[in-house]
């Protein structure tokens, strides 16, 4: 990037990042995620850092917080409340522990690790052990004094207690220490800082009182925060249940180190949060944090990362502070399930049935602990309701945390230069013509014979959960089609040693593996075979539906469409789709060419009573199973007779829970659906 580039770009970051910041810090209102926010931020750092000239005053790098408002009386910090400055990854925290090592070269660094709330930081000064005052960070500078409402936290001690000598001497306080800390916390004034938070239950109790009664609800728990301790009338911030846990002492009783600091808190009657760990070197902490990472849907508050702060408190004076941010303190951010980047195309991809998807090619960026480059649009009307251009710096998340997809247009970066998109009216793969079927929202190229159809087709016909023929994936397909020596799924069973030899990467072992993989797999499950054939609206659990319904593949092509409808999570549009593709004679001929090609498909068998003893019961899979793949659990549950089901609703029998379960398992507990743990799982399917 060029300098006047650079400075554009800057520019155009410092206006957007100073209207969210205000939005935020002063009205408390969130338009984009903090995850989104702080990225914006981190853009601008990287930027200032490279154009150092760029660098002015009113930079929102230059600050740390927001304007104290000003419905509550101004108080002056006696030091200041610095911001922290951000690690986005493994190679950031490394890179930052080099930086201060330089400053240190003979000292080794060991550390506190503390988790990063998301709440508000707040300053406490008790006074002959009484709390005295309680202010908001504000500026850094000036906070505003909300005192009477800190007073209404439950967790917050409105008098000291005073630990014994034996409890100090149990953290590790020497007698001089001791003396310090019992007279400044029965004569003398000390300084607590920490955050005020909303527990994840709390705001959601708080959110169904709000619903029941028509209010308007709360977004996340640091809004809530914010919101109940800036209200005027400390009996509307009392009824908000908000909790605080402290991380610094600010007052010196020659600590000598900072983990003494949060003993410390503790035995004077503070919350501290209870995973905070001591790591003896960088790599102990690069652990913790992955170990964090997996159980932050856990946890029982909102927290986007660890702080890692130098452990010795010499060594924290000795690097001191750059800017506004301490130089041994660094936060290393968790893997947002949300980040900005730039759209610099938009493509379109066309699948199986048809259909065209609109895809945006992104500037590649780190979501969710991966560099992802693409991101689905879905279709027109998406793309027309996101008001998304090329050219556009976007927010992008992961749909069910899998698919990324455009989550929102920021559109006060866009410059004039963006461009509108427009589903194609010609295919791009064969130039036919793009149709649009009444009453949906997709396109299609009404080409049969469309050449990228075809390739899809086949794709999904030798995948996991169809045929499952390993070794023939998408480059060998590709290949294959490209010689004319496969056409459609029946080909593929035509396929001799001779043909393959020759191939890019196929020599005569190569080509005899892969011609015994497709005969290995001529034998085939009639609900493999179903889904195999890539009917549409037909997937995985409606083809085992249509198996153990009919039992054979004559059956399913002789039943008709009410029938059909009949079968429980078939419906209307399913039968239809179902009834049309046995009605093409093309289709049938394909099945009876591959028979002949010694394909045969196994019946359904209806097993005894006895071995069915899930019969009727449904079941949803969320999070890692040790034992077991999520192939194999549903595999074991079909096999008793029960079925496996993608979302819990009240008619769900049971959900199993594995290691970092999703929203499923909130969904569970809200409707009150028996939950399993691995082991009772396995219990219910020996």
């Amino acid at each position: 990037m060029t300098k006047p580039e650079a400075q554009k770009r800057v520019e155009k970051l410092r206006e957007v990042i100073n209207h969210h910041r205000y939005q935020y810090h002063v009205l408390d209102v969130s338009e984009i995620p903090d995850s989104a926010f702080d990225v914006l931020k981190n853009e601008l750092e990287e930027l200032e850092f490279q154009f150092p000239d760029l660098v002015t005053p009113d930079s929102p790098t230059q600050r740390v917080g927001g304007e104290p408002l000003d419905k509550f009386k101004k108080v002056v910090h006696s030091e200041p409340m610095l911001s922290i400055n951000d690690a986005f990854g493994e190679q950031e925290i490394r890179d930052w522990q080099k930086r201060i090592q330089k400053l240190v070269p003979d000292e080794k660094l060991d550390y506190y690790c503390e988790m990063k709330l998301d709440g508000l930081a707040i300053a406490l000064i008790y006074r002959a052990g009484v709390l005295f005052q309680a202010a908001t960070r504000g500026d850094g500078k000036i906070g505003e004094d909300v005192t009477q409402n800190i007073k209404t936290i439950q967790s917050i001690p409105l008098r000291l207690r005073i630990p014994s000598q034996r409890e100090l001497v149990g953290i590790g306080l020497n007698t001089k220490q001791i003396e310090k800390v019992l007279s400044l916390a029965e004569k003398g004034e000390m300084e607590f800082r920490g955050e005020a938070l909303m527990l994840k239950k709390t705001l959601a109790k708080l959110n169904q009182k709000l619903a029941k009664n028509g209010d308007q609800l709360l977004a996340n728990p640091r809004n809530a925060a914010a919101g109940s301790i800036r209200q005027l009338d400390p009996k509307i911030a009392a009824s908000r249940e908000l909790d605080f846990y402290v991380y610094k002492i600010v007052s010196d009783f020659g600590q000598i180190r900072h983990e003494q600091e949060h003993q410390l808190a503790r035995l004077l009657g503070f919350k501290i949060v209870p995973e905070n760990r001591f790591c003896k070197d960088l790599e102990a902490v690069i652990k913790f944090h992955h170990e964090r990472e997996k159980a932050r849907d856990k946890m029982p508050y909102e927290c986007d990362g660890v702080v890692v702060a130098v452990d010795r408190v010499d060594l924290q004076n000795e690097l001191g502070a750059v800017g506004k941010s301490p130089r041994w303190m660094q936060a290393y951010k968790f893997a947002p399930p949300e980040a900005t980047t730039v759209v610099e195309n938009i493509k379109v991809q066309i699948g199986r049935t048809g259909k065209l998807t609109p895809v945006a090619v992104l500037r590649p960026v780190e979501l969710a602990g991966v560099t992802v480059s693409h991101a689905t649009l879905h279709n027109q009307d998406e793309i027309d309701r996101l008001d998304i251009r090329i050219g556009d710096t976007v927010i992008v998340g992961r749909a069910g945390d899998v698919i990324p997809d455009v989550k929102k247009v920021i559109t006060e970066m866009r410059t004039g230069n963006e461009k509108k998109f427009r589903i194609p009216t010609k295919c791009p793969m064969c130039e036919g013509e793009i149709i649009k079927k009444e009453g949906e929202v997709d396109y299609y190229c009404a080409n049969k014979k469309c050449f990228a159809i075809r390739r899809c087709e086949l794709y999904h016909f030798v995948s996991k959960k169809a045929f499952n023929i390993e070794g023939l994936g998408p480059k060998i397909i590709d290949q294959l089609m490209d010689e004319g020596l496969i056409r459609d799924s029946a080909d593929i069973f035509e396929l001799k040693i001779g043909d393959v030899i020759g191939l890019d990467r196929f020599a005569q072992k190569s080509a005899q593996n892969l011609i015994e993989s497709i005969k290995s797999k001529k034998e085939v499950d009639l609900a493999r075979f179903v889904y195999a054939l890539g009917i549409r609206h037909v997937g995985e659990e409606n083809a085992i539906l249509l198996a153990q319904n009919f039992g054979s593949l004559e059956k399913i092509a002789e039943t008709d469409f009410e029938t059909l409808e009949k079968i429980g999570d078939i419906g209307g549009v399913i039968a239809q789709s179902v009834v049309d593709w046995f009605k093409d004679k093309k289709n049938l001929d394909l099945i009876e060419r591959m028979r002949k090609n010694g394909v045969k498909i196994k019946n359904f068998k209806t097993k005894d009573k006895a071995s069915q003893k899930l019969l009727g019961q449904s079941f949803v899979l969320t999070g890692t199973l040790e034992s077991l793949t999520r192939d194999e659990a549903q595999a074991k549950i079909r096999a008793l007779g029960g079925d496996v089901v993608s979302a819990v609703s009240s008619k769900t029998s049971y959900v199993v829970v594995g290691e970092n379960p999703g929203s499923k398992y909130d969904k569970a507990q809200e409707l009150n659906i028996k939950i399993l743990n691995e082991a009772e799982f396995k219990k219910i399917i020996s």
